[in-house]
C-alpha cells in the first residue's frame, strides 16, 4: 500500500503537518555504534568484510574460499540463467518470424504487381522524348528506362566519329585512337569485357572532351580454332552426328558464316548496351575483304624475304582438335609422381607421372640393354639407343644393334656425349619423330624418323600389331606384352610436366609434320628496342619485364592450323609429272595473293614445264591476322585517310594474359610492315576471376553477363544460361 510522505499514514487518512527530517546522530553515538559492530563477529560485518572473519585478515586483502555447497549453488544458478536466456532468445525469434510474415506477404504482393516492360515512345534515332518523372517507371532508377533511345540518337548523329579539320587534318589538340581488342565471335560477352570497355571508353570520352580527334574502333575476331570447335559440336549434336566432312568444306564454311553473323550481332548489341562510344561506321572483322587482303599480302612478302618457310618439323599436335598448336597454346601441368588424369576420348583415367623400365635384346647375343620411358607407347617409334661413349658398361655395345620386340626393326646403339651416365640406366631410347629432345639427336646422328600416330591419336601401320588402337590404350598393352616376353623391369614415380591443349585439355603429342613456320628472332629484336627506347610504354612495369623475358627467348612460330574456318594459307604446290611428290620438297611451293598470280609465278620459275597447282588446305593461326589489327583496321595495305592521319594508334588497353599471343605480335608486325610502332602505350588490366581464382569460362559455369547485372535475372534463368 502506498504511504503518505508526510506522516507515513495509510493513504486516505487524515495527517498532520510535515515535520521534516530527523536530527542527525551525534559523533559520540556514531563511534559507539561502529565500535559495537566491529566487536560483534556474529553481527554486521565491517564494510568489505564478511561476518565472522577477522578484521585484520580483511584489511590485508585475504579472501574466503567458497565451500562445495556454495559452488554447487553457483552452478545451479548459472544453469538456471542459461535456460532463461535460451527461452528468451526463442521468444524473440518467434516474434521476429511473426513480424516478417506481413513483410514477406507485402513483398510477394509487390512481386505480383511488377511493372510491364517499358515501351519507349521515341522514334528510333531521334533525341529521347523526356516524359514525366513522377510515373511508375521513374520512381526508382531502372537502367533500361533511363538509357533507352539515347545510344541510337548518338549513333545517328555521328557523335562517335572522329572530327577532322576542314582540310582533313587532325585537330590542333592532336588525336587519340583505341582499336578495341576484338572479342571472339564464339559467344556472349562477360564481365571481363565490360571491364575493358569501361576503361577504354573512359579514356576515349576524356580525350574527346579535351577537343582531340578521337576514334574508338570496334570489331570482332574470327577465332579459328574456337569457332570451328563450337560449330562442329553444334552440327554433331543437332544433326544426329553429322561432321564437317559430311558437309564438305564449302558448305561447312557457309554454315560457320551464318553462325558468326548471329553471334556477331549479339556481341555488338551488348557493346552498345554498355554505352561504349564506338564508331560503328568503321567496324572491322578479321576475315572481311580488306583484312583478308592484308593477311595475304604480308604472308607473301615475308615468304619471299625468307622469314616464312616450309619445314617438316615436330609440332604440338592436339588429337582432339586434329590441328597443330603454337607453344603459347599449350599449358603445362606439373606432376609430382604417379597421377591418373582424364583425357578426352577415354572412359578411364590414364596414368602419368611414372617412368617405366624395360629391356631391348641386343641382336646376335644373349645380352640386353635396359632403357626407361615416361611414354611406353612411343617405344613403337624408337629408332636408336644412345649411351655415353665413355661409359664402361656399354663401350663393348657401341656400333651394335638391338632388336625391336614388336616390329621388324633393328635399332643402332650409338655414343652421344649429352647422355647423362648417372641418370637412370645411362642408356636412352630415341624416338626422333615424337620427342623434341630426341628430334635433335635424330638429326645429329642421322636416325630414322618413324611416325607411329594418325592425326586422331590412333596407331598407324608403323606400330605393327598395335595398328588402329588408341595411343593410351597401347600404353598399357605394350607393358603387358613386354611382361609376357620377360623384358619388363618395373616402374617408379617421376616428377614431370604434361603438355595440355589450352582449348580441349587433350594431352599434346609431338608429331612430325610439314608446316609453315616464321623466323621470329629478326622480328623480335626491333620490338624489344622499341620498348627499351620508350617508343612504346608498357604498364604496369611487371608486364614490361614479362614482355622482355619472353621476347628475348622467342622460338620460331608454327603458322599452320589444320582448320577450315579462317584464312586459308595463300600457297600452292607445283606438281609436275617428273617432279617430287606433294609437299616433299619446300622449293616447289609458290605463295601468291590468288591462284592466277601463283600460276604466273610458277610459269616464270619453271618455264616450259607442264604442271598443276594444289593449294595448301590449312589455315593460318588466328593470331597472324590479329597481329595486323592496329593498321589493317585503318585501311592498310591501302593508303587510306585514316591510316595516314590516325596511325600509329594511341593506346592498347588489354588483359595481361594475351601479352605474348597478341600484343608482342602486333608490335613485331607493325614495325616490320609500316616502319612505325602500332601504338605508343600499352596498359594491361587485371583479370576478373571467380572466388577460386579462375578466369571466366562458360565451361566452368562462372561467367557473368553484364546485361544481367544491369537488368537483373532470375535464378532459374541464370542456371539455364550456364548449361
Amino acid at each position: 500500500m502506498a504511504l503518505n510522505a508526510a506522516s507515513h499514514n495509510p493513504t486516505g487518512e487524515k495527517t498532520g503537518p510535515i515535520s521534516g527530517q530527523p536530527p542527525p546522530p551525534s559523533q559520540d553515538a556514531k563511534d559507539a555504534i561502529l565500535q559495537s559492530a566491529n566487536g560483534d563477529k556474529q553481527g554486521h560485518s565491517v564494510p568489505g568484510q564478511e561476518a565472522g572473519t577477522d578484521a585484520a585478515a580483511a584489511a590485508s586483502g585475504g579472501k574466503k574460499e567458497k565451500s562445495e555447497r556454495e559452488l554447487a549453488k553457483d552452478r545451479a544458478k548459472a544453469e538456471k540463467q542459461a535456460k532463461f536466456d535460451e527461452k528468451q532468445a526463442k521468444k524473440k525469434a518467434q516474434q521476429a518470424s511473426t513480424q516478417a510474415k506481413p513483410a514477406k506477404e507485402a513483398k510477394e504482393k509487390k512481386k505480383q504487381e511488377k511493372l510491364p516492360d517499358y515501351e519507349e515512345k521515341t522514334p528510333k534515332g531521334e533525341k529521347k522524348i523526356l516524359g514525366s518523372l513522377d510515373d511508375e517507371y521513374h520512381k526508382a532508377y531502372i537502367p533500361s528506362v533511363v538509357e533507352s533511345a539515347w545510344y541510337d540518337w548518338w549513333e545517328k548523329e555521328g557523335f562517335h566519329k572522329p572530327e577532322f579539320k576542314t582540310n582533313g587534318e587532325v585537330k590542333d589538340e592532336g588525336y587519340y585512337v583505341i582499336t578495341i581488342p576484338p572479342p571472339n565471335v564464339t559467344g556472349a560477352l562477360h564481365i571481363g569485357h565490360a571491364l575493358a570497355t569501361s576503361l577504354q571508353d573512359t579514356m576515349i570520352r576524356w580525350n574527346r572532351m579535351k577537343g582531340k580527334t578521337v576514334l574508338y574502333l570496334p570489331g570482332c575476331d574470327h577465332a579459328g580454332i574456337s569457332t570451328q570447335s563450337v560449330v562442329e559440336n553444334m552440327l554433331y549434336n543437332r544433326r544426329n552426328g553429322t561432321t564437317r566432312h559430311d558437309l564438305g568444306r564449302a558448305k561447312f564454311v557457309d554454315l560457320t558464316w551464318e553462325w558468326k553473323e548471329e553471334y556477331h550481332k549479339k556481341i555488338n548489341t551488348v557493346l552498345r548496351r554498355l554505352g561504349g562510344s564506338l564508331d560503328w561506321s568503321r567496324e572491322a572483322f578479321t576475315m572481311d575483304d580488306n583484312l583478308s587482303a592484308a593477311v595475304r599480302k604480308l604472308f607473301v612478302q615475308l615468304h619471299e624475304e625468307g622469314l616464312i618457310y616450309r619445314s617438316n618439323r615436330l609440332v604440338n599436335w592436339c588429337t582432339k582438335l586434329t590441328t597443330a598448336l603454337s607453344n603459347l597454346e599449350v599449358d603445362q601441368k606439373e606432376l609430382e609422381g604417379s597421377t591418373k588424369l582424364d583425357v578426352p576420348g577415354y572412359d578411364k583415367k590414364i596414368e602419368f607421372g611414372s617412368i617405366w623400365n624395360f629391356k631391348y635384346p641386343v641382336d646376335g647375343s644373349d645380352e640386353t640393354i635396359e632403357v626407361a620411358t615416361t611414354r611406353p607407347e612411343t617405344m613403337l617409334g624408337d629408332s636408336g639407343v644412345a649411351v655415353h661413349p665413355a661409359d664402361e658398361r656399354y663401350k663393348h655395345l657401341l656400333g651394335k644393334k638391338v632388336r625391336h620386340p614388336f616390329v621388324d626393326r633393328l635399332l643402332p646403339i650409338f655414343g652421344d656425349e649429352t647422355v647423362e651416365r648417372d641418370f637412370g640406366t645411362g642408356a636412352v631410347k630415341i624416338t626422333p619423330a615424337h620427342d623434341f629432345n630426341d628430334y635433335k639427336r635424330g638429326k645429329q646422328h642421322n636416325l630414322e624418323f618413324i611416325n607411329i600416330l594418325n592425326d586422331d591419336g590412333t596407331m598407324n601401320s608403323n606400330a605393327g600389331p598395335f595398328e588402329g588402337h588408341k595411343r593410351f590404350d597401347v600404353r598399357y598393352t605394350v607393358i603387358a606384352e613386354l611382361e609376357k616376353k620377360g623384358l619388363y623391369v618395373g616402374k617408379a614415380d617421376n616428377k614431370m610436366s604434361i603438355p595440355l591443349c589450352s582449348k580441349s585439355k587433350d594431352v599434346i603429342e609431338p608429331i612430325l609434320k610439314p608446316q609453315w613456320w616464321m623466323h621470329m628472332e629478326p622480328l623480335a629484336k626491333p620490338a624489344i628496342e622499341a620498348v627499351k627506347n620508350g617508343s612504346i610504354t608498357i604498364t604496369p612495369q611487371s608486364s614490361e619485364k614479362t614482355y622482355f623475358r619472353w621476347m628475348e627467348s622467342i622460338d620460331d612460330w608454327c603458322l599452320s592450323r589444320q582448320l577450315w574456318w579462317g584464312h586459308q594459307i595463300p600457297a600452292w604446290f607445283v606438281k609436275m609429272d617428273d617432279g617430287p611428290e606433294y609437299d616433299s620438297d619446300a622449293e616447289y611451293w609458290i605463295t601468291a595473293k590468288d591462284e592466277q598470280e601463283a600460276r604466273q609465278k610458277a610459269e616464270k620459275k619453271y618455264p616450259g614445264k607442264t604442271f598443276t597447282l594444289e593449294r595448301d588446305p590449312d589455315c593460318l593461326d588466328t593470331w597472324f591476322s590479329s597481329g595486323l589489327w592496329p593498321f589493317s583496321t585503318l585501311g592498310w595495305p591501302k593508303e587510306t585517310h585514316d591510316f595516314a592521319k590516325l596511325y600509329p594508334t594511341s593506346m592498347l588497353e588489354t588483359g595481361w594474359d594475351i601479352l605474348f599471343f597478341w600484343v608482342a605480335r602486333m608490335i613485331m608486325f607493325g614495325l616490320k610492315t609500316t616502319g612505325k610502332v602500332p601504338f605508343t602505350e600499352v596498359y594491361c588490366h587485371s583479370l576478373v576471376r571467380d572466388s577460386e581464382g579462375r578466369k571466366m569460362s562458360k565451361s566452368l559455369g562462372n561467367v557473368i553477363d553484364p546485361v544481367d547485372i544491369m537488368e537483373g535475372i532470375t535464378l532459374e534463368a541464370l542456371n539455364e544460361k550456364l548449361k
